[in-house]
């Protein structure tokens, strides 16, 4: 069978896109998600983003993604501009665009530029129930005392749609990434706080409008970005004091950056850029 796809990225978070907003979502998609997603052995990504029928009347697609090992995720920032994008540049050429998830609710995509989206990602939470996370206290899990790999980190702990975990690290130069990256962030992820899993993000602060962040995801390991991860980030920073409100703060990733502002009243706007590399078929 031949697949037809679109190889996308926001600031290197890399997924191949389906467009199933015809055929709905493919049985298959986790098996595909694992078997499309390696890199080296095939198109290679962190995995797939179908464009469903939305769930909605007035809505322009439904989002649904899922991760390199075949798991679903709750949501993707860096792919729902991307989704954004493709619908713009396939029927839906609106400067407004809604798109539907089914576990992180309605997004909002404004068109700032060619190719930049800003995503209304909605209100964050530091509550222990909405990420969830199990031992920590009920919250707000700003300041949370968290032994793994073998030592006790200050985590805040934070959910925009999706649970993450942001440890301060003390300079830029030694920030984990690669190897060092691999082998701490599992550590994060399958750590029984967290019973549903968790994204770490180790982050670095410039100054308080400007942070560099690594991020080890759950289901796809290292990335080259994460948007909820700098939502989460950003919101953890504000919760501390050291990143203002209503101004936007600059999250510098292994593929780019990103512009997160956390508002008066806790809802979160990301602003980036959404390309896409090359389209292509694959036999599955």
């Amino acid at each position: 069978m031949q697949l037809h796809f679109t190889k996308m990225h926001g600031c290197g978070n890399d997924y191949i896109y389906l467009d199933c907003r015809e055929t709905g979502l493919p049985a298959e998609i986790a098996v595909w998600s694992q078997k499309l997603s390696r890199r080296h052995f095939s198109i290679g990504a962190d995995g797939i983003i179908c464009i469903c029928p939305p769930l909605t009347a007035d809505g322009d697609a439904t989002m649904r993604m899922f991760n390199a090992d075949g798991s679903e995720g709750k949501m993707c920032g860096n792919g729902v501009r991307c989704v954004a994008q493709f619908l713009y540049t396939h029927g839906v050429p609106k400067d407004v665009i809604e798109i539907d998830t089914l576990m992180a609710g309605r997004k909002t995509l404004h068109r700032k530029g060619e190719g930049l989206w800003q995503a209304e990602m909605g209100h964050f939470s530091a509550m222990a129930d909405t990420l969830p996370a199990v031992g920590l206290g009920t919250g707000p899990l700003v300041h949370a005392p968290l032994t793994a790999a073998g030592k006790t980190w200050d985590a805040a702990c934070i959910s925009t749609g999706n649970p993450h975990c942001i440890i301060e690290w003390p300079d830029c130069d030694t920030l984990p990434t690669g190897h060092a990256l691999a082998a701490i962030g599992p550590e994060f992820e399958h750590h029984p706080a967290f019973p549903e899993g968790v994204n770490t993000e180790f982050v670095y602060i410039e100054s308080p409008t400007s942070v560099v962040m690594r991020v080890w995801e759950r289901g796809s390991g290292e990335t080259f970005a994460c948007g909820t991860g700098s939502c989460a980030t950003v919101a953890a920073l504000v919760l501390r004091g050291v990143c203002p409100r209503n101004v936007p703060v600059d999250v510098h990733l292994l593929g780019g950056i990103l512009s997160i502002t956390i508002t008066a009243d806790d809802n979160i706007l990301m602003t980036g850029p959404a390309e896409t590399a090359f389209v292509g078929c694959v036999e599955v």
